[in-house]
């Protein structure tokens, strides 16, 4: 694969990784970024920087705790819904070196956003749906998988971005299939009230 496409590939791997955690992956980078790991196009090299790592260390830390909340996850996942398109489009510009501004951020905003929005909605309604289906009692499964998960990607993007792509695909496959039955499952249920 071509340097211009790996980079994209990370990108958009990086930013699925968003919609699950908004800072932690960009906790990761930002780390790879500061130890010399990971090549940052040079108007986000602040991101490597150590203010950034300890801002965005705090900032991880609590947004993870704060899911294991009652209340507080649902919460989040509201607030976190435009903070995750944000996070997704600068994560996936960050890393997207030597490509033409044009085509960096069209990928970055589309394609990064797209696919950190994707995620984090649909992790959003299964959350909701847990938080009905068990009162609130699943939810915790819910956000461990989804830091196994934001953790996960965002390692193996780093290693293997294609590999990285090719999962978040099968979790948004396996993610829309679980809601169709879940909302079968609902509207079986009211007809025949």
């Amino acid at each position: 694969m071509s340097d211009f496409a790996l980079s994209i590939v990370l990108g958009i791997a990086l930013a699925a990784a968003t919609g699950f955690r908004v800072f932690l992956p960009m906790l990761i980078v930002s780390s790879a970024a500061y130890t010399g790991h990971l090549q940052l196009d040079s108007s986000f090299a602040w991101l490597g920087t150590p203010s950034a790592l300890t801002m965005l260390s705090v900032a991880a830390l609590a947004e993870v705790l704060a899911y294991y909340l009652p209340v507080i996850d649902n919460l989040l996942d509201t607030l976190a819904t435009p903070a995750t398109l944000i996070a997704g489009t600068i994560v996936s510009a960050a890393v997207m070196t030597d490509v033409p501004p044009m085509v960096k951020w069209t990928a970055a905003v589309i394609a990064g956003g797209g696919i950190a929005g994707l995620t984090q909605g649909l992790t959003g309604i299964l959350r909701a749906h847990s938080t009905v289906l068990t009162g609130g009692l699943g939810n915790p499964v819910i956000a461990t998988a989804e830091l196994g998960g934001a953790v996960l990607i965002s390692f193996l993007a780093l290693v293997a971005p294609a590999a990285a792509v090719a999962l978040v695909i099968l979790f948004l496959l396996v993610a829309i299939r679980l809601l169709r039955r879940l909302f079968r499952r609902a509207k079986s249920s009211d007809s025949r009230r």
